[in-house]
């Protein structure tokens, strides 16, 4: 991996396409969850390993190499939901009001696929939110800040979420 490294170091060509080889795949699966469909996420992905090749010479060697470059492919996706954002973080709550009560047996009745379609169907504010909170274990500070919003706004887009991601949940499962 070292020598890897060292070729995009160094602009070789061959390591960078080793690079992507190696990686693109579990990346993409990054960039699927912020993203609406597969071309929205290729896009992030080719965009991340844009700013992976360019910022590099940074990596320490302290860490994991990929969770460097899964920081850097997060981060290009917050970025290019702020660049595309086409919705608001604000939707009517009693859209979104119900919560099943009977969660576990929805969850066991769906595929690990099926979640990831609903993931990327979800509205944007809440698939950003959500990934961050939910998946990557980001805190709502945390959240707020790369987002520019209020704590309590990061709070209410993930409970929102959530009960979108159930409603839908318990209708795709009937």
């Amino acid at each position: 991996m070292n020598q890897i490294i060292n070729g995009c170091i160094k602009g070789k060509q061959k390591a960078r396409k080793e690079l992507f080889k190696l990686y693109h795949k579990t990346l993409l699966g990054t960039c699927l969850r912020y993203s609406r469909d597969k071309s929205e996420a290729e896009d992030i992905l080719l965009e991340g390993f844009i700013q992976i090749y360019s910022r590099i010479e940074t990596y320490s060697g302290n860490g994991s190499f990929e969770g460097w470059m899964r920081k850097i492919i997060i981060n290009t996706a917050i970025d290019y939901f702020r660049k595309n954002k086409k919705e608001n973080f604000h939707q009517n709550i009693d859209d979104y009001n119900y919560l099943p009560s009977d969660e576990a047996d929805i969850l066991k009745q769906i595929s690990a696929k099926e979640i990831m379609s609903l993931i990327q169907s979800m509205p944007q504010g809440y698939r950003v939110v959500f990934n961050l909170y939910a998946i990557e274990g980001y805190s709502h500070k945390e959240i707020a800040d790369l987002l520019k919003v209020t704590e309590s706004t990061s709070k209410s887009q993930v409970r929102k979420a959530r009960i979108w991601l159930m409603k839908r949940l318990k209708y795709n499962c009937e």
